[in-house]
């Protein structure tokens, strides 16, 4: 999923709820923007897209453009922009409403040409399946932020019959005259546009009807909707266009939202300064203590990630058999082979010293599940004066199996949790994790007074003041063993290089996913 700012040079981009943006526009309009002016601007963003779209067509003159009108303000933003996109373009535009509307909205649509059908008039949904099978773009004003699943039966009669009109595609008449129902082979599938969300999609939840269309690109207003980062609903999205309307960014409650979401323009300016003349020891050590007799490769993948993150120096703690395995192959990591074949509290003196001329200290990954290395993470956290800490992997399992461990964290400690890692540190299942992300990282951050990184799809970054970063990619390529060990060795390369707790592990992510998708586009995904 990408985020595009297509009308304003925002600084930071909300994550909003239903009810923070109903108080939103309640604030807007009380001082003096109303939900008119707020209606005219959405219509207008959302007319820019679809035109946008017209525009990249084989043939945009011959575009048809079909818009599913709802009753509500969702219907009306279609409406604003089904008359702008008829005023400014060539294309055959038509609007298919779900229950009569005669506002000035509808009647502007009206006097600007727009052929329209209404569903109660429509009998067995004849018009509706000619509509949508000649569409070369559909755009879903139906349903907005307030319409939760299910939906009403009309309403899922409706959407049933537009995606059996879909299926129609594949095999379409030829020989149909022009007019605004007219039937001519084109692509397999019409471009979707879904208005603030796809239509049966609950904003706050991420819950989804089944008869919820699947979009290619929608455009949401004023703000980003948690909802939509959070699956089942986030596989219906599409690319993500937010639109601000015009609303001030000061504007409260707008101003005190504390979940942001993660883009390039402001990861970047988390990222640790990199002065021409600087040197190794400008950019800090990274200190790995990781790996088994099992687990050989994390070991490395950590040391990687924190090299091409920028660290400067990286040392690693490690069994012999590791360092013996590697070595070779890494040539610009410093290694200090322990005897044991797995990390015990006999290492300890070893890496406390370490530690003393490191900047950040990264544990856990490939550490294995023996109780000796349960009784080196206890004894680890027993100590003083541990440089900045990020915990991962095996670290987490043996942090979990550990009383009140949450008091014995350093400040701004970094936990790296995937799903089922989340589920033993808070003492819950996988699924309660996954049905309550959002919740589950917010919250874990502020008891356990760390940056809680809830890997996933989508990826959250939790500050026990309160504040969500919010990562807007996913990517299957990342769902292979070992690129956790990767992000932990990337946070840690930043941590190392200066930047704060909370930005490491927010420019972190983002750089890890992107990777990802960078990775993906050369290789492909498997």
């Amino acid at each position: 999923m990408f985020v595009l700012r297509n009308w304003k040079d925002l600084s930071v981009i909300k994550v909003a709820s239903i009810e923070q943006i109903r108080q939103i526009e309640a604030a807007a309009d009380a001082a003096g923007y109303s939900y008119d002016a707020m209606m005219q601007t959405a219509g207008s963003a959302l007319a820019r897209r679809v035109i946008a779209h017209i525009q990249r067509l084989p043939d945009p003159n011959a575009a048809r453009i079909t818009f599913l009108i709802g009753a509500g303000n969702n219907g009306g933003d279609g409406l604003v922009a089904a008359r702008i996109v008829t005023e400014t373009t060539s294309a055959l535009v038509r609007v298919y409403l779900h229950k009569r509307r005669d506002d000035p909205l509808f009647q502007a649509a009206q006097a600007a040409g727009l052929f329209s059908a209404n569903a109660e008039d429509d009998q067995r949904y004849r018009v509706l399946t000619n509509l949508i099978a000649s569409a070369h773009i559909i755009v879903d004003a139906l349903f907005g932020i307030g319409a939760r699943p299910p939906l009403r039966p009309d309403a899922a009669k409706l959407l049933r019959n537009v995606k059996q009109a879909l299926d129609l595609r594949d095999d379409p008449p030829s020989d149909r005259t022009h007019n605004p129902l007219e039937l001519t082979p084109q692509q397999a599938r019409p471009i979707i546009v879904a208005v603030d969300c796809p239509s049966g999609l609950d904003c706050d939840t991420g819950a989804v009807d089944p008869h919820t269309l699947t979009s290619d690109e929608t455009v949401t207003f004023i703000a980003a909707k948690s909802g939509l980062f959070t699956f089942p609903g986030a596989a219906y999205v599409g690319e993500l266009i937010i639109a601000p309307l015009d609303i001030p960014p000061t504007t409260e409650p707008l101003s005190s939202i504390n979940a942001t979401l993660i883009d390039a323009d402001s990861m970047r300016d988390l990222l640790p300064p990199r002065p021409v003349d600087g040197h190794k020891g400008t950019f800090g050590t990274a200190l790995v203590v990781a790996g088994s007799r099992e687990y050989i490769g994390a070991v490395g993948l950590t040391a990687q990630g924190a090299y091409r993150a920028g660290a400067g120096y990286v040392r690693v703690l490690t069994p012999h058999i590791v360092a013996t395995a590697l070595a070779a192959h890494m040539l610009e990591v410093t290694w200090t082979p322990l005897e044991a074949d797995t990390l015990t509290p006999n290492a300890l003196p070893t890496i406390r010293q370490a530690a003393a001329n490191a900047a950040a200290l990264i544990v856990g990954p490939g550490l294995g599940a023996s109780t000796e290395t349960r009784a080196f993470v206890d004894s680890l956290l027993s100590g003083d004066n541990l440089p900045p800490l990020i915990i991962d992997a095996d670290g987490l399992n043996h942090l979990a199996t550990l009383d009140h461990w949450w008091d014995r964290l350093p400040p701004d400690t970094i936990l790296t949790p995937h799903p089922g890692e989340m589920a033993r540190l808070a003492g819950i299942t996988t699924d309660a994790v996954q049905a309550d992300r959002w919740r589950v990282a917010s919250e874990s951050a502020r008891a356990w007074n760390a940056i809680v990184v809830l890997k996933g799809a989508h990826t959250l970054i939790g500050h026990p003041d309160g504040r969500i970063g919010v990562l807007p990619v996913k990517t299957s390529a990342l769902a292979k063993a070992g690129t956790g060990d990767v992000l932990a060795g990337i946070i840690g390369g930043l941590r190392a290089q200066g930047a704060s707790a909370f930005d490491a592990a927010t420019a972190g992510a983002w750089l890890h996913a992107s990777a990802g998708l960078i990775a993906a586009a050369r290789r492909g995904s498997p």
